[in-house]
């Protein structure tokens, strides 16, 4: 691996933990404008300073976020597709690697839809980016995409998933979270982060799926809505910060979330 390769992978997994807690912001790319994410620089501004990463769109990174922050941008750079159209899983190359160096990203992101019409084509996709990753010195981390099918995400499957867009090259895999998910881990070469996946019913759900995918070897998380449609989301993301980088317990992470969230109650009051 080349020295700009290394140095881009340092700055999303970060070498004094081994870990990573990267932002999802990517969301509108198929799903427009998402609850917490209509005026996406109001929500992104103040969490930037507690991730490691951004994962989001060109448009969005142009828009809405400061490029003096010098946070790592994750580019989604995969799309073509909307929640009310036929199948999420047709998508293309959206954004140049070109356009990916001009930005200074740290990392490129696509999604693969493994077992679906698309498959080749979304893996055909992830190679292609890979081959001009390698070629700028830019990783690729593939996500194994279910769609709308939220059924698919088991052991088996996302270990098929993994695995396949490991040895297709990827640098980094983001899966969802699972039963068995240490299976998904040791069948991987590449590091896994989770992802958030859809809102959880409570803060407790979101620390326990965080540690149990740190503790079976997940290397991070990249999480949205369960950060910012929070009503506490600085709270929030210092909370998953303190079980990804500070091996907190979830009640260690749900006291953290807890001290934040009155810390900022008591600045607003003054």
């Amino acid at each position: 691996m080349d020295w700009g390769m290394k140095n881009r992978l340092s700055r999303i997994i970060k070498p004094r933990t081994g870990h990573t807690v990267m932002l999802a912001v990517d969301h509108g790319y198929f799903l427009g404008p998402t609850r917490k994410l209509e005026d996406p620089r109001v929500t992104i501004t103040p969490l930037i300073p507690h991730a490691d990463a951004l994962m989001v769109t060109r448009g969005v990174l142009r828009s809405s976020v400061n490029p003096g922050s010098n946070i790592p941008v994750v580019l989604r750079v995969s799309g073509g597709t909307s929640i009310i159209g036929e199948n999420l899983a047709n998508e293309g190359i959206t954004t140049s690697m070109e356009e990916a160096m001009r930005l200074n990203v740290s990392a490129v992101a696509l999604s693969i839809f493994v077992g679906t019409p698309y498959e080749k084509q979304t893996l055909m996709n992830l190679s292609e980016l890979v081959n001009q990753g390698e070629e700028h010195g830019i990783p690729v981390l593939a996500v194994t995409a279910v769609g709308k099918e939220l059924g698919k995400r088991d052991a088996r499957y996302l270990s098929l998933c993994c695995r396949i867009a490991s040895e297709l090259g990827a640098h980094i895999v983001k899966t969802y979270y699972c039963d068995g998910f240490e299976k998904v881990v040791d069948s991987c070469p590449s590091p896994i982060v989770i992802a958030g996946g859809p809102k959880l019913e409570t803060e407790m759900d979101a620390f326990k799926m965080t540690y149990d995918a740190i503790e079976t070897g997940a290397v991070g998380v990249d999480m949205g809505r369960n950060i910012w449609q929070n009503p506490n989301p600085i709270a929030m993301i210092k909370a998953v910060r303190s079980i990804v980088h500070k091996k907190h317990t979830p009640k260690e992470g749900f006291d953290v979330f807890e001290r934040e969230k009155a810390k900022r109650k008591k600045k607003k009051k003054k």
